[in-house]
């Protein structure tokens, strides 16, 4: 049995268990402890498991919920920050963070357990068209997006998800509905996750598609069923900005 100390965190709803590592520590957890403790039933319950190994850098590692290591998190990213300067007590406003899809500049503003923040997302890459999506774009991580149909049930939707996402070997696929030039709604079905209220890649993939087919600008407000996220377009990147809240601190036996 092993004891571990996380935090739990939540941006717009997408909610995440951190744990806080010293550089150089023996590597702890895999595909099976994340996936347990990542059960809303069995386990402590999150979208996804965090680990910040900290040093003279920072350095990210994403479990989604089933195990699977993702490459980045827009709104994971800003949690694991705060969860790092909650654990040892640093105070700068921005943080570089190396991920999967290469180093993120961090900027969060945190006042007690809330806050906000904004992250410098990187290249977005606009992909080919598939049959039956707007678009397609990659942020770190690949995505569809698709219009959205009032007429569609749950089902319908997951069956085109899943239809679609085999195409690209496994991708997020945001359901997208256009409200004017400046503002969007998603839902999304998160690669390793299942439905999410909030996906902070999806919401830049979303925006960069919308664009591309000229139905919004560069500054969009995107809702997600968690909460509203900000993106910003700019010349090859995005810039993603929401809220961050500090859940609990988890004391979490495994076995």
């Amino acid at each position: 049995m092993a004891l571990r100390s996380l935090q739990k965190w939540q941006g717009a709803g997408n909610d995440f268990l951190v744990d806080v590592v010293e550089q150089g520590s023996a590597p702890w957890w895999n595909a099976h402890r994340a996936r347990a403790v990542c059960d809303r039933h069995m386990g402590v319950g999150a979208d996804g498991l965090l680990v910040a190994s900290i040093g003279s850098t920072i350095s990210m590692t994403l479990y989604n919920a089933d195990g699977s290591i993702a490459e980045m998190s827009g709104n994971g990213i800003r949690c694991l920050v705060a969860a790092v300067r909650r654990a040892t007590g640093r105070s700068d406003r921005e943080m570089r963070v190396n991920t999967l899809a290469g180093e993120r500049l961090v900027s969060l503003d945190l006042r007690d357990d809330c806050g906000v923040g904004s992250v410098d997302m990187g290249p977005v890459t606009l992909g080919g068209t598939l049959d039956g999506a707007l678009g397609v774009a990659h942020v770190g991580n690949p995505h569809i997006v698709i219009v959205d149909n009032p007429d569609w049930d749950d089902i319908n939707r997951e069956e085109m998800a899943a239809k679609l996402a085999f195409q690209l070997g496994g991708a997020n696929v945001e359901f997208v509905q256009i409200i004017d030039e400046a503002h969007v709604s998603i839902r999304v079905i998160e690669r390793g996750v299942g439905w999410t209220l909030a996906c902070g890649t999806g919401s830049v993939a979303t925006a960069a598609v919308c664009q591309q087919r000229g139905f919004t600008g560069a500054d969009v407000m995107v809702d997600n069923p968690g909460g509203s996220l900000r993106v910003t377009l700019n010349e090859g990147g995005a810039r993603l900005e929401g809220p961050v809240k500090f859940v609990a601190n988890v004391e979490w036996l495994a076995g």
